[in-house]
């Protein structure tokens, strides 16, 4: 059981860590509240499509679907604009690597709300895999204006958010463990809440963009949703302690998709101390489980 949370948890880092680099390329020509509206609906209407076949509705529990439409409220929407915007200003490096502080937040709220109170070698697993994220954030930093710094709220917001989401999807699964029912939910409501504000902000016309930009964001949020439904699956298979700081590690998978797609990507000695600290971080927990 813990091994196929294991499993799930780095798939989704490695679907974040692409969405991400794939999100640079859709912002070359579509903003980011029209990226998001177009990746947010594009996930809701797969995971909706798909839901007949892949969703127990017969097992739904109205304590569930209230906790999933809560969270759908926020997440994935909130996330997503914010990470849009964070990685229009700092670059997919830097928003990622800020993103890493979400297990501090979840682990804490696990603790407070489900009592999944992490030992020691797991607390320091999380501590060593929020170093290693800082390590990456300040080395990919290095060309961030000075100016753009107050930018680095951005990603911190959003790793607030996605840190509360994972206990709180826990407490839904306490009664409907279903992980496609869960980002079904959360992305049918996510995709009204961005089509509202993207049409009231006359942001929903797509004639001027560029196809291809709108395509981008649609595989971005096939990724994304990809991620969504495996993190939540691993949720539903292990502690927050576990499952947090291994989704966390995603900003590894960026650097490596970053490196093969994007150009001028480069990847200096801090950069390999920061992976080697993360990694260092996630034997840890593997050890300690």
């Amino acid at each position: 059981m813990l091994g196929d949370a294991v499993g799930l948890a780095l798939l989704a880092a490695g679907f974040f860590g692409l969405a991400l680099v794939l999100t640079q390329f859709g912002l070359r020509s579509v903003p980011p509240l029209q990226g998001a509206a177009v990746s947010v609906t594009t996930t809701a209407v797969a995971f909706l499509s798909t839901s007949p076949l892949l969703v127990g509705w017969s097992a739904a529990t109205w304590p569930a679907v209230l906790v999933f439409v809560a969270i759908g409220a926020l997440f994935p929407v909130a996330v997503t604009m914010l990470t849009f915007r964070a990685n229009q200003r700092l670059g997919p490096h830097v928003a990622g690597a800020l993103g890493n502080l979400a297990p501090l937040f979840a682990v804490l709220l696990a603790a407070a709300l489900l009592g999944e109170v992490p030992g020691w070698g797991q607390a320091a697993g999380v501590v060593v895999v929020v170093a290693g994220a800082t390590i990456l954030a300040l080395a990919s930093a290095r060309g961030v204006g000075v100016a753009a710094w107050g930018a680095l709220l951005l990603p911190l917001a959003a790793a607030l958010i996605r840190g509360t989401v994972q206990p709180a999807v826990k407490i839904g699964f306490e009664t409907w463990p279903d992980p496609f029912a869960a980002a079904t939910i959360g992305y049918a409501v996510s995709a009204v809440v961005v089509l509202a504000l993207a049409g009231a902000r006359g942001g929903l016309s797509l004639s001027r963009s560029d196809p291809r930009g709108v395509l981008w964001f649609a595989a971005v949020g096939l990724c994304n949703g990809a991620a969504l439904v495996t993190m939540y699956g691993a949720l539903a298979r292990g502690p927050v302690a576990l499952v947090a700081p291994l989704v966390a590690t995603y900003p590894i998978a960026t650097l490596v998709f970053g490196g093969l797609l994007l150009r001028g990507a480069r990847i200096g000695p801090r950069v390999v101390v920061g992976v080697a600290v993360t990694v260092a971080g996630v034997a840890t927990l593997l050890a300690t489980r």
